[in-house]
């Protein structure tokens, strides 16, 4: 019965293509011939090998014969004694009579008397007249579809337990026609939309037609995220950013540097002359393509181009990426991009054999029309994000917008896809990867967790287990309640928090929130104040950590408020908040003097209790997020600036408030792409509190005493070491992505990283403040601005980074640390 199934399974994967063919192309030395021709014989149907000589092509047709040819080579015909002929191994031999004139195409080009560079050259000089760019205003229908794969389908994943009662997915198995594997399509999302943009404002605004998807609840945030990786991006621009890295274009005018050009052929395409240039690498381990391009010989615009990473790049968990993309004429003179298609192969392993999955995007554009202008309220103005008719489109609609027909496998993913979701074992593996990935265990809409905070340690709670959960009837639930409860072995007490938001309108974003939470806190560890209600630092209950973590606060927060977005991405808050503050150990005191009329009573307090009113101000432009709900999953976490701007105001004698005062605070991140150099963070933070107050609402600099790299802490400062009333901070990091690793033989297997930190904090603290205090913590702020520095290693077993740190100053005071190591784990591509 098995191997009728597997004989069955093969045969359906077969269906989809009259004719496939693979293999490798060598010459009579058993080098590898890159860049051949391959054609299927009296056909127009064809690929080029790559660069070790490998070549997959395919047809719906039949053909009996396949032709071989390249530059100095005689033309190779084989015939083709069945449809499907894999592992083919081609000789191709060198003609005789051009034997002086053979040019082949591996090792470094010469840069001079190149013909390949001078055209490239011209396509530099006119860059600016290629595509929309050249109008004022533009419009245009795109179609858009998403697709997810499962590769390298084998018998033994065929008969694996894992997929034991699911063996029906296995009627959808087909090849793919860039890299020659076999595979299973698991997801396909479509989108119709239309397009508006503005040259001369650089506005553009998508509008959502139409969506469907095979799906699952959640598909909407995988769909974004993907859409994310695949980020819009423009060939003729100098880098292409994928998975939050830099390539280098072929296009770019730091190409010639980077890359060998050959001009190899030249055609008509669509009546139009061109020329064919092959391009490569210069080196290994960077961030580069290989692949060829066609561009017209009169507008020097690309006519089509394909992309495909090295297979040496410093890339993570992505063993192949292979772009194409095809244009179109305008008037004899503008090329407008009509279709483009984005392969990614991920896996954990980059061997070839090796499983994974495909994600690809095929988007298609149409309907080009020019300089319509519209009102610039018309790219600004908020819409509601869900509407049910667009994700609700009958079939109708998709059959008359579709701009490319799914092939039979893809039709059979929504039927396929339905089924799966009826069968147990699947809801139990799903439910398992939502649980690893997102934290939480469904149960009957709670999710319980976050699993990775259940244990914790500080000095002042021993051993720490804390157990939580959220409602969660879909990714879209207009409210959301949360709590947790968390108990110390040395203490002995209760800790809780519960919160409740609530969506109102969609629209602005109009949202209530309140919630209240007993708990022990390091508040030592951030400049910016947070009113999260349920937020807490990992400094909080690390583990491990260096030195006595014991300066730590007891705290009863409650808050309520509302917040709006009067504008995309522009959020306004107003938070009414009570707290009362007290010592969590013996070791550690908020003690402060009393003062009444401006005269010092004698007394000393060792609790505080504080009413404040916050109005915070939150730009974060270019934030891409997923959903409609009361709570949004970011998509492009990391990869925008963000702006906050906050005043506090602190209410005296007003529920039993002790002190009153005004804070300002302000802070700005933002990432820094610099081309083939790597990616730079920054962080600025600057603050003032106008007024008198104790140590715990002053602003101590954030220390770290755990063994983690936290950004935007001080790896060498303990708690408390500094304290301020204003204070301004910068906080730099640079990844290299291994630039210069990967020119070191015995590093550039590896794929490590380089990564280089520099901190650096100025501030003051004025008399009447250090005169109120009665902690016993030496106030000591850095007027002379305080910094340290690192250098680490990133990328180790790809997902963890050591950091080798460096205190520059103030190395006198006392049980200064002069040097540390830190780590931290994370996932990047």
């Amino acid at each position: 019965m098995k191997h009728c199934l597997l004989f069955f399974l093969l045969f359906t994967s077969i269906l989809g293509a009259q004719t496939k063919i693979s293999g490798v192309i060598r010459d009579s030395t058993g080098e590898p011939v890159a860049f051949a021709n391959v054609i299927f014989k009296d056909s127009n149907e064809g690929t080029i090998s790559n660069e070790d000589g490998r070549f997959y092509l395919e047809s719906d047709d039949t053909y009996t014969e396949v032709v071989f040819s390249f530059i100095g080579y005689a033309n190779t015909e084989v015939a083709l004694m069945q449809r499907i002929n894999y592992n083919m191994v081609v000789v191709m031999e060198e003609e005789a009579s051009s034997l002086n004139e053979v040019v082949l195409i591996s090792g470094k080009q010469d840069k001079k008397n190149n013909p390949a560079i001078d055209i490239l050259r011209k396509i530099w000089e006119n860059r600016r007249e290629n595509g929309v760019k050249k109008f004022k205003q533009y419009q245009y229908d795109k179609y858009e579809k998403l697709e997810f794969d499962l590769n390298t389908i084998d018998s033994g994943l065929i008969k694996s337990k894992i997929f034991k009662g699911m063996e029906f997915v296995f009627d959808q198995i087909d090849t793919s026609n860039i890299t020659g594997n076999t595979y299973l399509p698991i997801f396909i999302n479509e989108a119709y939309s239309k397009v508006y943009g503005d040259n001369i404002i650089s506005e553009e605004r998508e509008v959502l037609e139409g969506n469907k998807n095979s799906g699952f609840d959640n598909n909407q945030t995988l769909i974004a995220f993907v859409k994310d990786l695949y980020s819009e991006y423009d060939v003729y621009d100098n880098y292409l950013k994928f998975f939050d890295k830099a390539f280098t274009s072929p296009l770019s005018r730091t190409g010639i540097d980077v890359y060998n050009y050959v001009l190899l052929d030249s055609a008509y395409r669509d009546n139009k002359w061109c020329y064919n240039i092959v391009y490569y690498p210069r080196r290994k381990n960077e961030l580069t393509f290989k692949g060829d391009f066609w561009v017209n010989d009169t507008t020097w615009a690309i006519k089509e181009i394909n992309l495909q990473a090295s297979k040496s790049a410093n890339l993570n968990w992505v063993r192949e990426v292979y772009i194409e993309q095809e244009f179109d004429v305008l008037n004899d003179s503008i090329f407008l991009i009509t279709r483009d298609y984005f392969l990614s192969d991920f896996s954990f392993r980059k061997k070839e054999k090796a499983r994974g999955m495909y994600g690809k995007r095929t988007t298609l554009y149409d309907k080009y029309t020019f300089d319509i202008p519209k009102d610039k309220k018309f790219y600004s103005e908020q819409v509601d994000p869900y509407q049910y008719e667009i994700y609700n489109r009958p079939d109708e609609f998709w059959e008359q917008n579709r701009m490319e027909q799914l092939s039979k496998d893809e039709k059979g993913v929504y039927k396929m896809l339905d089924t799966l979701k009826t069968v147990p074992r699947f809801k139990a593996l799903y439910n398992l990867g939502a649980t690893l990935v997102s934290g939480y265990y469904e149960i009957n809409n709670v999710d319980v967790g976050p699993i990775f905070s259940i244990f914790g340690f500080n000095e002042a709670e021993g051993m720490r287990i804390r157990l939580g959960g959220r409602t969660y009837f879909s990714q879209n639930d207009p409210w959301r309640l949360e709590g947790f409860g968390a108990y110390g072995f040395k203490d002995q007490q209760f800790k809780y928090g519960i919160s409740a938001k609530w969506l109102l309108d969609r629209k602005t974003r109009l949202t209530i929130f309140g919630g209240n939470r007993k708990d022990v806190e390091q508040t030592g560890a951030s400049l910016t104040n947070s009113n999260d209600v349920l937020g807490r630092s990992l400094a909080s209950s690390s583990l491990i950590s260096v030195g006595a973590n014991d300066r730590l606060t007891r705290i009863n927060l409650t808050t309520a408020g509302f917040s709006m977005e009067p504008a995309k991405n522009f959020m306004v808050r107003l938070t009414g908040s009570y707290r009362t503050l007290r010592s969590a150990t013996e070791t550690f005191s908020i003690d402060y003097n009393v003062k009444e009329n401006g005269e010092f009573t004698g007394e000393v307090r060792s609790e505080i209790s504080q009413p404040e009113i916050e109005l915070a101000f939150n730009y974060t432009p270019k934030k891409k997020t997923s959903g409609y709900g009361v709570e949004r999953t970011v998509i492009n976490d990391g990869n925008y600036a963000s702006f906050y701007l906050g005043y506090t105001y602190g209410l005296k004698e007003i529920m039993s408030g002790d002190f009153e005062y005004q804070k300002i605070q302000a802070l700005y991140t933002q990432p820094w792409n610099i081309g083939g150099l790597g990616r730079l963070y920054s962080t600025v933070e600057v603050g003032k509190t106008f007024g008198e107050v104790p140590l715990s609402l002053l602003n101590p600099i954030p220390g770290n005493q755990t063994y983690f790299s936290i950004y935007n802490s001080f790896t060498q400062l303990d708690y408390y070491e500094f304290v301020s009333d204003t204070y301004t901070s910068l906080h730099l990091q640079h990844d290299f992505g291994g630039r210069f690793f990967s020119r070191i033989p015995l590093l550039r297997k590896l794929n490590l990283r380089e990564v280089i930190g520099f901190r650096a904090v100025y501030g003051a603290i004025s008399d009447e403040n250090i005169a109120l205090n009665a902690s016993g913590v030496a106030y000591q702020a850095p007027g002379d601005i305080y910094y340290e520095y690192s250098v680490g290693v990133g990328n180790i077993f790809k997902i963890f980074r050591l950091d080798f740190n460096f205190r520059g100053n103030y190395l006198q005071n006392p049980d200064a640390r002069k040097f540390g190591i830190t780590g931290v784990f994370g996932f990047s591509f």
